[in-house]
């Protein structure tokens, strides 16, 4: 399967790498591709060496403006003109979404593929990586949206919440069995 993975580009504690390490294990274990921002950088570089040195593939893509930060050794790099190629072209390279911690780029990312989901435009699972808790405002606020009638579709059918790698993994896998 090509997951696409988006996530910060910053150097970031041993409560956000260690986690982000460990699923990327389990995506070079089982064989899959990441399909991630290309970065050589922070915790994209920490997945990205795990999903590789664990027998996975590598599909970056990065942005012109980024390009001197690209990961030199990915199994296939793009370089977009603008971060909203970037975006499309990580959506169309995937079979499904992780969003694990990061900043406004990766809420930015997180955002528009649930918009473009909620819409109809695509059925990629999107699975958001609690990690630490990060994501558990978000959680809430989505939460208060549906019950408040803002979601046209239950929250369910729009994201799934993990706490943790193997259990976005194991949502992922079941998904694409019932593909």
């Amino acid at each position: 399967m090509k997951i696409c993975v988006f996530l910060s580009a910053a150097d970031l504690d041993d409560r956000y790498t260690r986690p982000a390490r460990e699923f990327a294990e389990l995506l070079g274990k089982g064989g899959h591709t990441l399909v991630w921002g290309g970065s050589e950088s922070g915790l994209m570089k920490v997945v990205a060496d795990g999903v590789q040195e664990s027998g996975g593939r590598l599909v970056g893509v990065s942005v012109d403006f980024l390009a001197a930060k690209a990961r030199a050794d990915a199994d296939e790099m793009v370089i977009a003109r603008d971060l909203a190629e970037r975006k499309a072209l990580l959506l169309e390279k995937a079979d499904a979404i992780v969003i694990m911690v990061g900043g406004t780029g990766t809420l930015d990312e997180a955002t528009e593929i649930l918009e473009l989901k909620k819409h109809g435009k695509h059925d990629k699972p999107v699975v958001l990586l609690n990690t630490a808790g990060f994501y558990d405002g978000l959680r809430q606020q989505f939460q208060r949206m549906e019950d408040e009638g803002f979601l046209p579709i239950p929250l369910t059918e729009l994201v799934f919440f993990a706490k943790d790698g193997v259990g976005a993994l194991a949502h992922l896998e079941e998904w694409s069995g019932l593909q």
